[in-house]
């Protein structure tokens, strides 16, 4: 059980959202939209933070009526709800994005620059939107690339020959590019084909749960945080208050002070949220 001195001194939660705060239906729990809004009215803040891209996450700041910069693309982007000011953005080079564009023309891979207000691609690249999945995110088509090329946050490339998808890998790599952070997946939908993304290195969850905390002038001890999955583990070397959800993995409950007894699909952050709430009115 937790201490309810640590509880008492919460100010802000951040949540992960897909396994963590969202069902297996992205929704949110009807016990949990009522906590957060009754732990407001004490002064608690939220926000999320989550791999997914600002614009797939706005329903659900809505739903929570959220007036806390959201965390997004794993740390890439603070940006804040309603007002849509940039707090953070940690943008991939142009030179690099050039450079991703032609290599990806050149091996016949599909392209998409992924910008903080949407996903961006071209004609010849149109079937990269049914290949990629971004839930709830923003995507259009442009021209083509030019305009794009600068303020790009994410990098993705889709393709069914894993050997064209390594080639590209290699040309992003040292020493033709420097300070790039990559990853490469084969699609959980599409067992044949290959993704590799690419964005600026220095950035994750739990640099984005520093800088947010700073930007609000608030320290990691009046700081939880709640996750289930691997993007979640830098979050939980911050300091904060780190609580694992019972589905999490088990290095992500191995290193939390608290795993709750239920899962993302019961609802499980209301059994962290009712531990607050009760501590912050005893």
């Amino acid at each position: 059980m937790l201490d309810k001195g640590l509880l008492r001194k919460i100010k802000l939660i951040v949540f992960d959202l897909d396994g963590t705060l969202l069902n297996d239906e992205n929704e949110i729990g009807e016990e949990s939209i009522k906590l957060v809004e009754e732990l407001k009215q004490l002064g608690v803040r939220f926000s999320f933070a989550t791999g997914r891209y600002h614009s797939a996450v706005l329903q659900h700041a809505k739903t929570l009526s959220i007036k806390t910069p959201l965390i997004t693309l794993d740390g890439a982007l603070i940006k804040s709800y309603p007002e849509g000011k940039i707090i953070f953005e940690s943008y991939v080079p142009k030179r690099y994005v050039k450079r991703a564009v032609s290599l990806a023309d050149k091996l016949l891979l599909k392209i998409a620059l992924c910008h903080d207000d949407a996903i961006f691609y071209t004609d010849d690249n149109s079937s990269i939107v049914n290949l990629v999945d971004k839930l709830g995110a923003v995507v259009q088509e442009i021209p083509d690339y030019d305009l794009y090329l600068h303020k790009t946050l994410e990098v993705v490339v889709a393709g069914d020959f894993k050997d064209s998808i390594n080639l590209f890998a290699k040309k992003m790599s040292f020493p033709f590019t420097f300070g790039l952070n990559f990853s490469f997946y084969k699609s959980q939908r599409r067992g044949d084909i290959y993704f590799f993304e690419t964005r600026k290195h220095g950035v994750d969850k739990g640099t984005g749960v520093k800088r947010l905390t700073n930007y609000l002038n608030l320290s990691m001890k009046e700081t939880a945080v709640l996750g289930d999955w691997y993007n979640d583990r830098k979050m939980f070397d911050t300091g904060a208050l780190k609580i694992a959800v019972a589905n999490a993995v088990q290095e992500i409950k191995y290193h939390a002070d608290y795993i709750t007894t239920r899962t993302n699909n019961e609802d499980a952050t209301a059994e962290f949220l009712t531990m607050v709430l009760n501590a912050k009115r005893n």
